[in-house]
């Protein structure tokens, strides 16, 4: 996918993205291909897909909240929130994120130094005054946060506990696959409560191949 196309999408699916975050959206493709050339953060063969499959991918969340959940997704946009990316990689969604929603906090996280590295310059290279990188393990962060957020990270019942306690709101997940497996298992080995973990079909707003069967999971 070329910058183009992406903008069209984002201009037509979240409006609300500015002319700076449209133009830091766009310098994104020369930072991550070169800190990609120094330290390895996303596949070679996908880095020609940086727009649809980590940038737009990472956006997935806020057009969740923009379609599911609109009070929110002002609450986002007006910002005073705090949100924790735990195992941002190199910082994704994280990133795409803090661009759209300016306003509101964002503390990327990831025990893999070189990669809070590659998320750490390119957040400053944009000018993204509202992110903190640190090289942290989850038990380590003191929390609260209004939300967390991760892209893949583990299965839900390994990645709940980790931040049990250190959120307010929503864990929003993106992950790929059948997942009736998956909450089933979080949801009785955490005895999490019926109606506490729902999943968001990304294909039903994205109709590109790529999105099918990958979805938004959230935890309340």
């Amino acid at each position: 996918m070329e910058f183009t196309e992406f903008e069209s999408i984002i201009r037509t699916l979240l409006p609300e993205a500015d002319n700076l975050a449209l133009e830091r959206f766009r310098k994104m493709d020369e930072l991550y291909r070169d800190w990609n050339s120094k330290i390895n953060v996303i596949s070679r063969k996908d880095i020609d897909h940086l727009y649809d499959h980590h940038i737009l991918h990472s956006l997935c969340i806020a057009l969740y909240l923009r379609l599911q959940e609109p009070q929110v997704y002002e609450c986002w946009l007006k910002g005073g929130l705090k949100v924790l990316d735990l195992g941002c990689g190199g910082g994704f969604p994280g990133i795409p994120l803090a661009t759209l929603f300016p306003g509101t906090s964002f503390k990327l996280c990831d025990s893999i130094g070189k990669k809070i590295t590659v998320a750490k310059e390119v957040a400053s290279a944009l000018g993204l005054n509202n992110t903190e990188c640190v090289n942290a393990r989850a038990e380590s962060l003191p929390g609260p946060y209004d939300y967390v957020v991760s892209r893949a990270v583990t299965s839900l019942d390994n990645f709940l506990p980790w931040v049990k306690g250190k959120y307010r709101h929503k864990v929003l997940c993106l992950k790929g696959g059948d997942l009736a497996e998956e909450t089933a298992a979080a949801m009785g080995r955490l005895k999490l409560a019926k109606g506490s973990v729902g999943v968001w079909p990304i294909e039903s707003v994205l109709k590109d191949e790529y999105f099918a069967g990958k979805n938004v999971v959230w935890v309340r």
